[in-house]
């Protein structure tokens, strides 16, 4: 079973997209139609902003929000 890397977690929590219309919102706090937008319109960017893009994306698909505003709180 494959573990969750703790850095992409931390990261998704603290950093801010960096471009477009949800520029300088957390990654974790992206509403999930943003991130249903880029996964039609040909994937997430490349990279490691990619991952964690896609990371939230399968969090939030998978009803499991809660991990994510735990673990903001931890990080405060």
């Amino acid at each position: 079973m494959n573990q969750p890397n703790p850095e992409i977690l931390k990261d998704i929590v603290t950093i801010k997209m960096p471009f477009g219309r949800f520029e300088g919102r957390l990654l974790c706090d992206l509403p999930i139609s943003y991130l249903e937008w880029f996964k039609r319109k040909g994937g997430f960017p490349k990279g490691k902003l990619g991952i964690q893009l896609e990371t939230v994306y399968e969090i939030r698909l998978n009803g499991l929000d809660d991990i994510l505003s735990e673990l903001k709180k931890q990080l405060r």
